[in-house]
C-alpha cells in the first residue's frame, strides 16, 4: 500500500490539451490497416447483428462523432464519455508519438437513444486508455500518469492543467497490457487493471522507491480523498473489464488463461507466465468461471492460423475478451439481472455467463451468447449500463489479431445502446433529475432497482461528504435504511425496489464512503444476520493495515475477528477473514487461521485454502514453533502442506524447525497428518541432490515405510534419495525443462546443476533465456559458465528483464574482461543506460587491470576512483549541508528502507541485516564526522575479517566480496547482490584486498534528501517502522 502525503501527493503538468469549445486540435487520424475485409457503413454493422427476441440494438453515435472508443463511463447527467485512443499502434511503433488522444463528451438531449450533441472535453494526450468522473472533474489513465482534470463548475472545460495524481505506469514494453479501467468501487475506492508484460512502480510524483507499489498483473485502487493507493489483487494475463454484483463483490474477465475471476483483497490468481512477487506462494487461484470460451483441445493460438473452429464457436468464440458488465439495470427481463456479459474479440459475439454461490465463493456457469455482431470488424472493447437501463457497447472497430499488431484504423468506431424495447425509455434527464436534488432523495435512489441510479447517488453522497457538507440528514436516514426503518421522501415509492439486503448493503457502503461509521459499529456488524454485512463489516474493518489503528482499537478489532472465526459458518465470510489476515501483525494471525483451517468443509473450494495459506505465509518462518502447532490443529491439507514446504526451506536457517515438525510426524495417529507433512518436505527439495538427514527423520520413515498408503511410502521413498544417495543430473534437467512443473522447483533444480556443471549446462542455459520463468536464474548460471555468445545473448534480452533480472545480468556481465566489454560497448551505443551499472559493478570491472577496459569505463560511466583530496572535500560539502537543523527534518523509516537496499546486505543495524560488515549497532554512529568517513572513504580503515577478496576461478570469473564462511572444501562469499559458496578447487588464485567490500560513490546517486534520510537513520537511537507499502 502507498500512502501519499503532502507535498508529494500530486503534480501540475502541462500536457498542450485543448478542451471543449477549444475544437479537437489533435493530428489528422492516419489509418494504417491494410484494408483486406472491406468495412461496412455503421448502418450496415448495425443490420448485421443478432439479439433475443424483444431486444433492438441503435447506433448511438459512430464515426466521425467518435474514434477510436478504447473506455467509456457515464457522469451524473447519464452522459457518455469517451476515451479516444490513436497513439497506439501497430507493434513495430508500439504508440505513434505523432497522434494524440483526447476525451469526449456524447449526450442524447432529447432521449430517442441517439447521441445529438458531441463535445470535446480534452485532447493532446497520449496513451489514453480509461475515462472517468467524480469529485470535481475528470481522471484519466494516460501512462505513466493518472490525471486528474478539475472541472468543479462541470461546464465540460478544464478549470486548469491536469493534476498527476499518480506516476509510474509502464507505457512502453508493456503494450496492450497497459494500464487501464478506472471505475469507481461500491467502497468508494476508484479502481483500475494491468497487465502482464511490464511491472510498473507506481506512486505519487516525486515518490521515492520504498513509497511506491509494484504492480504486474491485476487489479488495484486509489482512494480519492485518502490518497492512498494499493494492488488489491494479483495474476491472470490482460485484465480489460470488471464489474460489481448486487452486493458489492468484484469480478474481473481475462483472456487466455481463464476469463473470469473473483477479486478478492491479497488473492493470487495463476498467471499466463512469470513468477509472482512472493516466492512462497506454492500455489494459485485459478479462475472462478468453471468453462473456458474456447475449444481447449486446440491451443489458444489456433485461432490466429485457423480462425474460429465450430467446436470453439460452440464454446463461446475464442480465448481473448475485453469489457465486464452484470447487469442490474431494471429494465431487462429478470433472467438477464445479475448475469455477467463479456466482449469475445474472435468470436464478435457477446458471452454471458451466470454467476452462482459455490462453496466458499462463486462459479461461473456457461450461458447462451447474448449477441453475435455479424460484422468482422467488430472489435468492442468496453459496455456499461447506461442510466436508463440499457447499455453502451463500445466498437474500436478494427480487423486483425486482437493486439492491433498488423496496423490500426483510426478513423472508424461505433457506439452501440442496446434496449428492451418492449419497456418504455426512460430518459436520462429525468433519472439525473432525482439525483440533482436534496440528500434524502439521494438516500431514497439507493432503494431502487435501479443499479445506475443507486452507484450515482452513492458517489454523490460521498463527494458531498468529502466537501464538508452538513451531512447529518443524511447519514441519520442511511443508518434508518440500514435497520430497515422507513425513510423521509418519496422515492422509495417510485420505480422497482431491490431487495432488502441488496439495500442494506448500499446503505452500508455509502455510510463508509463518507466516513460516517467506525471501528466499533463496524464490530457490532459482525452479529448480523445476513452474510454479506458481516462480510462486509470485515472487509471495511482491513481496510487499512492495523498497525495504522489505535493500539486499543487494533486489540478490539482483533478480538472480535478471532471470536468471529471461531463460529463463522459462512464461507463468504471466511473468505474475507482470510483475505484480512494480510492486513494483521503476524502474531495475532494465528488464532483466526487456525480457526478457519480447523474444518474441512471448504477443502475443495477455489480460493478459501490459499487466502489462509497466503495470510499465514510470512508468519511461518517468523514462528516456527508456533507453525508446527498449527499444522497438527488445522485439518484442510493443502495448507498443511504448504506450511510444512516452507519450514523445510528453512532447514539451513532455522534446523530447529524441521526437527519440531518431524516430531509432530513421528506422534502423530493421523497417517493423511503424516502424509502431508511428508509430501510439504518433498516438495521443498525438488531439485536438491542430497541433504544431511535432519534429526528425527529415521523414526518417521520408518513408519511411513510401514504404512499401507502407497502414496506416504511413495514420498518416503523420494525423500529418502534425497536424505541418501543423490538423484541424478538426467532427472534435474527434465525438470528444468518442464513448462509444467512448480517453479520454485524447476528454478532450484537450475541452480543444483548450475553448481554440479554437467556437460551440456551452458546449452541449456542459453536455450532457457527464452524462459520467462527461468531467464534471470540462466542469465545467474551463465556467469560460471563462459562462453562467446552469452554476453550478445544477454543483452539482446536485457530490455524485457524485471529491474531485480537486469541487476543479475550487469553483475553476470562484469564476472569476466570479454563481457564486461561487450557491456561497455552496448552502454556507450546507449542500448542499456549508464545507471544500470553501479559503483560496485564499475569496481569489478578495474579489478580486471586491464587498462582498455578502464579506458573504456571511465569514457561510459565515468571516473571510478576519487583521490583522498576530493574525498576531504565531498565530507566537508555534507557535513555543511547535514546540519543538525536539517537532519531534525529526515524521515526516518525512508532512511531505513534505503539502508535495507543499499546497506543492509552485508551491515546489521538494530538486529536486521547481513553480518558480512560489521554490526552498526554499537557503533559510533552518532558521529557526523565518523559515518561521512566510512561512507565516503569506506576504504581507509578495514578491519581484516571485513577486507574484501578478489578471487579469480578457474573458469575465468572474476568475484569480488567478504568471506564471511569457510570449511575446509568451500568458501561462503558475500558479493554486493548475493551470498555464493564457491569450491576451493574451483579457486585459480585469491587475493587479499585493501579495499572495503563497500564501493566508493553511495551517495553519487542519491538526491539530497535521501541522503539526509539515511544518516537520520543511521544516527537515530531506536528502530524505526520501514514505511508503509
Amino acid at each position: 500500500m502507498t500512502v501519499i502525503r503532502g507535498a508529494v501527493c500530486a503534480a501540475v503538468v502541462v500536457l498542450g490539451m485543448s478542451s471543449s469549445g477549444r475544437g479537437d486540435e489533435i493530428p489528422a487520424p492516419k489509418n494504417t490497416q491494410e484494408i483486406t475485409t472491406p468495412l461496412l457503413t455503421p448502418q450496415e454493422a448495425l443490420a448485421q447483428m443478432k439479439v433475443p427476441e424483444g431486444f433492438r440494438v441503435e447506433l448511438f453515435a459512430h464515426e466521425p462523432d467518435v474514434q477510436q472508443p478504447i473506455s467509456i463511463t457515464t457522469d451524473e447527467r447519464g452522459r457518455l464519455w469517451v476515451a479516444e485512443c490513436y497513439t497506439y499502434a501497430e507493434s513495430k511503433v508500439n504508440f505513434d508519438a505523432t497522434q494524440k488522444d483526447r476525451i469526449i463528451v456524447l449526450e442524447d438531449s432529447d432521449g430517442d437513444g441517439k447521441s445529438d450533441k458531441r463535445t470535446v472535453f480534452a485532447s493532446g494526450l497520449d496513451k489514453l486508455t480509461s475515462v472517468e468522473v467524480g469529485f470535481g472533474g475528470v481522471w484519466a489513465l494516460a501512462a505513466p500518469n493518472l490525471l486528474f482534470f478539475p472541472d468543479k463548475d462541470r461546464d465540460d472545460k478544464p478549470d486548469g492543467p491536469p493534476v498527476v495524481v499518480l506516476d509510474g505506469w509502464d507505457g512502453n514494453a508493456v503494450r496492450h497490457n497497459i494500464v487501464n479501467g478506472l471505475k469507481w468501487g461500491p467502497d468508494g475506492w476508484l479502481y483500475g487493471r494491468h497487465g502482464i508484460l511490464a511491472t510498473s512502480v507506481v506512486g505519487a510524483p516525486g515518490a521515492s522507491e520504498s513509497q511506491r507499489t509494484k504492480i504486474n498483473c491485476g487489479a488495484w485502487r486509489y482512494h480519492p480523498t485518502k490518497k492512498v493507493f494499493e494492488a488489491v489483487a494479483h495474476g491472470t494475463t490482460n485484465p480489460w473489464g470488471f464489474d460489481f454484483d448486487q452486493h458489492g463483490e468484484m469480478f474481473l474477465i481475462n483472456t487466455v488463461i481463464g476469463h473470469l475471476w473473483h477479486v478478492v483483497p491479497n488473492a493470487h490468481w495463476r498467471r499466463m507466465y512469470g513468477t509472482h512477487f512472493n516466492p512462497y506462494l506454492f500455489g494459485v487461484i485459478e479462475q472462478t468461471a468453471d468453462h473456458f470460451h474456447w475449444d481447449t483441445k486446440e491451443a489458444w493460438s489456433d485461432i490466429r492460423k485457423l480462425g474460429v473452429t465450430d467446436t470453439t464457436s460452440a464454446a463461446g468464440g475464442g480465448h481473448a475478451h475485453s469489457g465486464l458488465m452484470i447487469y442490474q439495470g431494471g429494465t431487462w427481463p429478470k433472467q438477464y439481472h445479475g448475469k455477467a456479459f463479456t466482449v469475445n474479440l474472435h468470436g464478435h459475439r457477446l458471452n454471458v455467463d451466470r454467476l452462482e454461490r459455490h462453496l466458499a465463493g462463486y462459479t461461473a456457469k456457461h450461458e447462451p451468447d447474448f449477441l453475435f455482431a455479424g460484422d468482422p470488424w467488430f472489435r468492442a472493447v468496453d459496455l456499461i449500463g447506461a442510466a436508463d437501463g440499457g447499455v453502451y457497447l463500445a466498437d474500436w472497430s478494427d480487423i486483425g489479431e486482437c493486439h492491433e499488431n498488423d496496423g490500426v484504423h483510426r478513423t472508424s468506431g461505433r457506439i452501440y445502446k442496446i434496449e428492451y424495447r418492449p419497456q418504455p425509455r426512460v430518459r436520462p434527464a429525468s433519472a439525473a433529475a432525482s439525483l440533482a436534488a436534496k440528500d434524502d432523495d439521494l438516500v431514497a435512489a439507493l432503494t431502487l432497482g435501479l443499479d445506475w441510479t443507486a452507484r450515482t447517488a452513492r458517489r454523490t453522497l460521498q463527494e458531498r461528504a468529502a466537501e464538508g457538507r452538513d451531512m447529518t440528514a443524511a447519514r441519520e436516514a442511511l443508518f434508518r435504511l440500514f435497520d430497515g426503518g422507513p425513510l423521509r421522501g418519496n422515492a422509495r415509492d417510485k420505480g422497482m425496489l431491490a431487495p432488502d439486503d441488496v439495500i442494506r448493503v448500499r446503505a452500508m457502503l455509502c455510510l463508509a464512503s463518507m466516513d460516517a461509521i467506525d471501528d466499533g459499529w463496524l464490530v457490532k456488524q459482525l452479529d448480523d444476520k445476513d452474510e454479506h454485512v458481516r462480510k462486509w463489516a470485515v472487509r471495511l474493518l482491513a481496510d487499512e493495515d492495523f498497525v495504522a489503528k489505535d493500539a486499543v482499537d487494533a486489540a478490539k478489532v482483533t478480538a472480535a475477528l478471532k471470536q468471529l472465526a471461531a463460529k463463522e459458518s459462512s464461507g463468504l465470510v471466511q473468505l474475507y477473514l482470510a483475505s484480512a489476515l494480510n492486513r494483521m501483525p503476524l502474531a495475532d494471525r494465528w488464532d483466526i487461521a487456525e480457526s478457519l483451517a480447523s474444518s474441512d468443509k471448504f477443502e475443495e473450494d477455489n480460493m478459501l485454502p490459499l487466502m489462509i495459506w497466503y495470510g499465514i505465509e510470512p508468519a511461518v518462518s517468523r514462528e516456527p514453533a508456533r507453525a508446527v502447532q498449527f499444522v497438527e490443529r488445522a485439518k484442510i491439507e493443502r495448507v498443511r502442506q504448504y506450511v510444512a514446504r516452507r519450514l523445510t526451506l528453512e532447514m539451513d536457517r532455522q534446523p530447529g524447525a524441521i526437527e519440531k515438525l518431524l516430531v509432530a510426524a513421528a506422534k502423530t495417529k493421523d497417517e493423511r497428518l503424516r502424509s502431508d507433512i511428508l509430501r510439504g518436505m518433498s516438495e521443498a527439495m525438488s531439485g536438491w541432490t542430497k541433504v544431511t538427514p535432519p534429526k528425527g527423520w529415521a523414526a518417521v520413515a520408518e513408519l511411513a515405510m510401514k504404512s499401507e498408503s502407497n502414496e506416504l511410502k511413495t514420498t518416503a521413498r523420494e525423500l529418502s534419495v534425497v536424505f541418501g544417495d543423490g538423484r541424478a543430473m538426467d532427472e534435474l534437467k527434465a525438470l528444468v525443462t518442464n513448462g509444467g512443473a512448480d517453479v520454485s522447483a524447476r528454478q532450484q533444480a537450475l541452480r543444483t546443476l548450475v553448481t554440479a556443471k554437467p556437460e551440456g549446462l551452458v546449452a541449456l542455459l542459453h536455450k532457457l533465456l527464452d524462459d520467462r520463468e527461468l531467464i534471470v536464474e540462466a542469465i545467474r548460471g551463465l556467469a560460471t559458465v563462459d562462453h562467446a555468445e552469452t554476453p550478445k545473448r544477454v543483452l539482446d534480452r536485457f530490455s524485457r528483464l524485471t529491474p531485480e533480472g537486469k541487476l543479475i545480468a550487469i553483475s553476470t556481465l562484469v564476472s569476466r574482461p570479454s563481457s564486461a566489454k561487450e557491456l561497455l560497448n552496448a552502454v556507450a551505443a546507449e542500448q542499456i543506460s549508464r545507471r544500470e551499472i553501479s559503483a560496485f559493478h564499475a569496481r569489478q570491472i578495474l579489478s580486471f587491470g586491464d587498462d582498455e577496459l578502464t579506458k573504456q569505463l571511465t569514457k561510459v560511466w565515468g571516473e571510478a576512483r576519487s583521490s583522498s583530496a576530493e574525498k576531504q572535500q565531498l565530507a566537508a560539502k555534507w557535513k555543511a549541508t547535514l546540519t543538525p537543523e536539517r537532519l531534525k527534518t529526515a524521515k526516518l523509516s525512508e532512511g531505513r528502507a534505503l539502508f535495507a537496499k543499499s546497506c543492509g546486505n552485508c551491515h546489521v543495524l538494530f538486529g536486521s541485516g547481513k553480518s558480512a560488515g560489521p554490526d552498526l549497532t554499537g557503533g559510533n554512529r552518532r558521529n557526523l564526522d565518523y559515518l561521512l568517513e566510512n561512507i565516503l572513504d569506506p576504504s581507509a580503515t578495514v578491519a581484516a575479517d571485513f577486507r574484501m577478496s578478489v578471487f579469480e576461478m578457474k573458469d575465468g570469473r572474476i568475484i569480488n566480496g567478504v568471506t564471511v564462511e569457510q570449511t575446509e572444501k568451500t568458501l561462503t562469499v558475500q558479493t554486493q547482490t548475493d551470498r555464493i559458496t564457491i569450491q576451493r578447487s574451483d579457486i585459480e588464485e585469491q587475493k587479499v584486498s585493501t579495499l572495503s567490500l563497500m564501493p566508493d560513490g553511495l551517495f553519487q546517486n542519491l538526491p539530497e534528501d535521501q541522503v539526509r534520510d539515511l544518516i537520520g537513520y543511521l544516527m537515530s537511537p531506536d528502530q524505526v517502522p520501514l514505511p508503509s507499502p
